[in-house]
């Protein structure tokens, strides 16, 4: 069974720092491209970055030199570095598999909140 866990989210100042970490349990993590996520209020979860299996990243036009994927595959872990953050960055974050298939769990998510 697919677990996964996020966390790390809080609330922040705009121009603030936040890092996201992931943890994945029943997968053969390493094989899988993963990808964060994020959904705000009123809207569709939306891809925020992405990372393949080797290391490859790929990000959102509005995070592009703000914030940074990585992975970790010996602990199974995906993390996001959110750096100059806004208050439309305000979400909930959410890690998974990329690209999601509709019948992929997704976890709680973390809150993060950015004010003004």
């Amino acid at each position: 069974q697919v677990h996964l866990v996020e966390s790390g989210g809080g609330l922040v100042q705009a121009g603030g720092s936040l890092r996201l970490s992931c943890g994945a349990s029943g997968i053969l993590f390493s094989t899988y491209a993963m990808g964060w996520y994020r959904q705000a209020p009123g809207k569709q979860r939306e891809l925020v970055a992405s990372i393949t299996s080797g290391g490859t990243t790929n990000y959102a036009n509005f995070v592009t030199g703000r914030f940074s994927i990585s992975r970790d595959n010996a602990k199974n872990a995906v993390y996001l570095q959110m750096n100059s953050l806004k208050p439309d960055d305000t979400a909930v974050y959410y890690c998974n598999r990329y690209p999601p298939r509709s019948y992929y769990y997704w976890g709680q998510g973390t809150q993060v909140t950015v004010s003004s």
